[in-house]
């Protein structure tokens, strides 16, 4: 089912496109062509929104961008517990981890990792 956020619609099957998301690469539509990110935005239960734009025209789609998963939070604990400042587990070394008041969050995720 379709919904629709503001002016953008629900994708479909959204993994493909946080695959290629996370991997920093090229995100395909299934229309043919590829997305534009526009923007992230970060909601209470913890997921995000990822808003994108088709390249071929002005239409505009949105994403769920899954909650932080148990092993992604321990991976992030563990990091902190020895001291290391935490990269984006989902993103890797391209993102490293920001604080935004007491959480630890990825900026091109939109979720918080950990509390610090």
């Amino acid at each position: 089912m379709r919904e629709l956020v503001g002016d953008a619609v629900t994708l479909d099957d959204d993994k493909p496109v946080l695959r290629a998301y996370y991997a920093g690469t090229r995100i395909p539509s299934p229309n043919g062509g590829f997305f534009i990110p526009l923007g992230i935005r970060p909601m209470d239960d913890g997921s995000a929104l990822l808003f994108l734009e088709f390249s071929a025209s002005s239409l505009r789609y949105w994403a769920v961008v899954p909650k932080v998963t148990r092993t992604e939070r321990k991976k992030v604990r563990d990091l902190l517990n020895e001291g290391v400042d935490p990269d984006c587990p989902r993103h890797g070394d391209r993102q490293r981890l920001v604080r935004v008041g007491r959480d630890l969050v990825c900026p091109l995720c939109g979720v918080a990792y950990a509390r610090v």
